[in-house]
């Protein structure tokens, strides 16, 4: 895929699937833009690496949001490709979970992706030109028994990818990627024997690695993808035909 000059900013590029998405994106010729909540060491030695910007903001924030891209535009120009990776998913049992998780679940997962979307899309309506990819999951369809916050938070994401791609076509293609079980920090922190089963239940009999869900990404960043908007693709090895 030839991405060739490019600006892609990807929020939530400290680790997985993120800072796949960014790796990748440079090695198919696009410039990075790499984000984090905080500080981090990570972020600063991921755009050392790949020779690009960063920057910093809580996606919660709509005001740092919108300042940080200001910034950042003002030094690059213009972003051609949004890619919307930031997210959590804690766990809170159902019966027990408080208000105050709800509502931080959305703030990060559906405000965190409306947040960059707002920032940004007025400067692609002005370039006439644009690609979003946000990153919802499969959970967002399945729901799941463990975690209902999160499912119903990524379920929002694929009806926000809709309803934007909707109200901005022609000239801005927006898109989504639902992954499955996927390598990453966050998955990680899972590690209970039931859980590692379903993952590897799907039909190619395994996790997908964070390399593979940015392929996915990137195809629909490029010019490949020129005639699909408003869709959410799964990517998650056959798990939701599988029948187990």
């Amino acid at each position: 895929m030839d991405l060739k000059d490019k600006i892609i900013l990807i929020t939530g590029s400290s680790s997985g699937i993120g800072m796949a998405t960014a790796r990748l994106a440079k090695k198919y010729g696009a410039i990075p833009v790499v984000h984090g909540r905080r500080e981090k060491e990570e972020l600063k030695n991921l755009a050392k690496e790949l020779s690009c910007e960063y920057i910093f903001c809580d996606v919660r924030d709509q005001k740092a949001v919108q300042s940080e891209v200001q910034r950042i535009l003002e030094k690059v120009g213009k972003i051609d490709i949004l890619v919307n990776s930031a997210g959590i998913s804690p766990i809170q049992e159902f019966l027990e979970s408080t208000d105050e998780f709800w509502i931080d679940m959305f703030k990060t997962n559906v405000l965190g992706t409306t947040h960059f979307c707002q920032a940004i899309i007025p400067q692609m309506q002005k370039n006439k030109y644009g690609r979003i990819i946000n990153i919802a999951s499969i959970r967002g369809y399945t729901g799941t028994c463990g975690n209902p916050a999160y499912s119903v938070s990524k379920s929002a994401i694929i009806n926000l990818t809709a309803s934007l791609a909707k109200q901005f076509a022609p000239n801005i293609a927006i898109n989504a990627i639902a992954p499955g079980f996927t390598d990453t920090p966050m998955s990680k922190t899972r590690t209970d024997k039931k859980f590692l089963e379903k993952a590897e239940s799907c039909l190619l009999g395994r996790v997908a690695r964070p390399e593979e869900i940015a392929e996915a990404i990137l195809f629909l960043a490029s010019d490949k993808a020129s005639f699909i908007t408003g869709q959410t693709i799964l990517v998650d090895g056959g798990y939701s035909i599988s029948g187990k």
